[in-house]
């Protein structure tokens, strides 16, 4: 019986999923990329560089092969950069198990085609492993549910004991974990949320206020919900954790790298200069462009994403950004 877990990227949320899981009292192996870094992790029983303050409970073990942490795991979940995934599922695919459960935990779009992970997954995986990938996406700053905050996400997929089996394994006192079959929907959310969010910290770094701020994370809402509906997802998605729930916490958290990333610019730091300063990954610049591949596909209006973009990449400043959106002509908000 493969009762293990294995968990592919030593970022912080990868590390604070493993966490949890071993918490559970489940057996967990987190994979690094080289030996050095498995050694380090495993002798400093903690991940330094991104949660040095949260201990590794006595069931995580570290290994940099692919071979030692999937071949008794039950249960695998990623989470790399979305630029990253499919040369991880490459890396890891000779040693999944059939039946195994697959748990994207990345938020984003691969460029250029924007690709949702879950389908980077099928491009790359046999389609015996297709129905046991699943999606997770929510309000979760990795640093708070670590620290033990309460927090809550959604696991979609289309087979629902897949979806149950990784419910079960996470769910705790803290951590409330819901289901959902609309994979869709829950990374198209996950995805456009992080433009949300830098639009928003666009608007705290120029001081535009709270009614600024909540009629622009509103409109982001309507837009993301747009796309999704256009795309074939269920709006009531966009509602929920996925879509609503991680809007809010994206673009209000100091904890948020998005938000963050749109201060910044509104102090008049350019992306490249901002990303040369950052440990972590700003999924929402990718998303940005993904998200107008999509649009452009589907016939659908995003300016909010549109600004974002230029600029992020075209020189135009947070506030002539903020301007142009004021500035759009008159219409019904439906």
């Amino acid at each position: 019986m493969r009762n293990q877990a294995a968990i592919i990227g030593t970022t912080t949320w990868g590390t604070t999923l493993g966490i949890l899981l071993a918490q559970n009292k489940i057996p967990v192996v987190l994979l690094a990329r080289t030996e050095a870094e498995a050694q380090l992790l495993a002798s400093q029983r903690c991940n330094s560089r991104f949660l040095p303050d949260a201990p590794f409970p006595d069931c995580l073990s570290v290994t940099s092969q692919p071979q030692c942490a999937l071949q008794q795991a039950g249960l695998v979940f990623l989470a790399v950069p979305s630029d990253r995934l499919r040369e991880n599922v490459r890396q890891i695919m000779p040693h999944l198990q059939p039946g195994t459960v697959i748990v994207i935990a990345t938020k984003g779009l691969e460029l250029p085609t924007a690709r949702r992970m879950s389908q980077v997954m099928e491009d790359e995986l046999p389609s015996e492993f297709h129905s046991g990938i699943c999606v997770l996406s929510g309000p979760n700053l990795a640093k708070e549910i670590v620290q033990g905050k309460p927090a809550s996400t959604v696991i979609a997929g289309r087979d629902p004991d897949s979806t149950q089996k990784a419910q079960n394994a996470l769910m705790s006192r803290n951590f409330r974990v819901y289901t959902s079959n609309d994979v869709l929907g829950t990374e198209l959310a996950g995805a456009l949320k992080n433009i949300v969010a830098l639009g928003a910290g666009m608007g705290d770094g120029m001081g535009t206020g709270e009614n600024a701020k909540s009629a622009f994370i509103t409109r982001g809402v309507a837009e993301m919900t747009r796309l999704g509906i256009a795309a074939g997802a269920d709006p009531m998605t966009f509602a929920g954790l996925a879509g609503l729930g991680d809007v809010i916490a994206t673009c209000s958290s100091r904890l948020s790298r998005n938000r963050y990333v749109g201060e910044e610019l509104a102090k008049g730091r350019s992306w490249p200069e901002i990303r040369e300063s950052m440990d972590n990954v700003a999924e929402g610049v990718n998303a940005t462009q993904g998200a107008l591949v999509i649009a452009k596909e589907l016939g659908v209006e995003m300016p909010i994403a549109e600004m974002a973009s230029r600029v992020l990449f075209e020189g135009l400043s947070p506030k002539e950004a903020m301007a142009e959106l004021m500035g759009r002509p008159a219409r019904s908000e439906w």
